[in-house]
């Protein structure tokens, strides 16, 4: 068993994220939960793979589920309007579930609930892959000029000690890695992170002016290239 550890080890490794739950995941066959899929992005590489069986694909901001009920080329994925902390799945029903980057964004007095939920709706021996963003690298000191997320990331991994530390969960292994997270420009930061329907970030002039200058420090001829350091959590449901 795996001792959880927040700090990231030095590590220079960049991979895309998709390598590390290929690598720890078994797909084939497999009825995935995945929570806050956000546009879906992982969603879809997934289920392109042809290996699970099913996701049922949670969202809980409405604007961009609305945007997910328009997807009709994905015939073993579902879409649902839901959040973490009340996963409409049966009991022991569910092989994986997975969260890229979300469980920081349940609302802290409900992540425990959340980390019950995910224990509640796993069969036994299956798995909970959660990737969270390190607090650490030139990205976060950008948006932490705005929205900076150092308690809530603190929290989330604080709820996965809990999980463990009460047998909810037993922890299968930790991977730290680096993924990187390019902007073509300023306007795509502003689309992409400042603008995301999941928050309400409203900058005043001065602020805005201060973080296009935070911003613009990395870009490049090729727009701004930032290396992102990850962690992820493999956990299981005793069996």
């Amino acid at each position: 068993m795996t001792t959880l550890t927040m700090q990231q080890p030095a590590t220079d490794e960049v991979v895309a994220e998709t390598d590390i739950y290929t690598d720890l995941l078994p797909l084939d066959g497999a009825r995935i939960v995945e929570l806050g899929c956000g546009p879906a992005a992982h969603t879809r590489a997934i289920a392109a793979t042809g290996r699970p069986a099913s996701i049922l694909a949670c969202e809980v901001d409405t604007r961009q589920h609305e945007k997910n009920l328009a997807v009709t080329d994905l015939p073993t994925v579902s879409f649902v309007l839901a959040g973490a902390q009340a996963i409409p799945a049966e009991d022991a029903s569910v092989d994986i579930v997975m969260m890229f980057k979300s469980l920081h964004h349940v609302p802290l007095d409900a992540m425990d609930t959340a980390l019950r939920e995910i224990a509640r709706v796993l069969r036994p021996g299956g798995l909970a892959y959660i990737s969270e963003p390190v607090y650490a690298g030139d990205f976060n000191a950008v948006v932490r000029l705005f929205h900076d997320e150092r308690e809530v990331r603190e929290a989330a991994f604080a709820a996965l000690c809990r999980a463990v530390d009460a047998g909810l969960l037993e922890s299968v292994e930790q991977r730290f890695f680096n993924t990187r997270n390019d902007f073509a420009d300023f306007a795509e930061f502003e689309r992409r992170v400042i603008g995301a329907t999941h928050s309400d970030h409203r900058l005043t002039p001065e602020l805005h002016a201060q973080v296009q200058r935070a911003f613009e420090r990395f870009m490049g001829p090729d727009g701004a290239q930032f290396v992102m350091p990850i962690r992820v959590d493999l956990l299981r449901r005793p069996a």
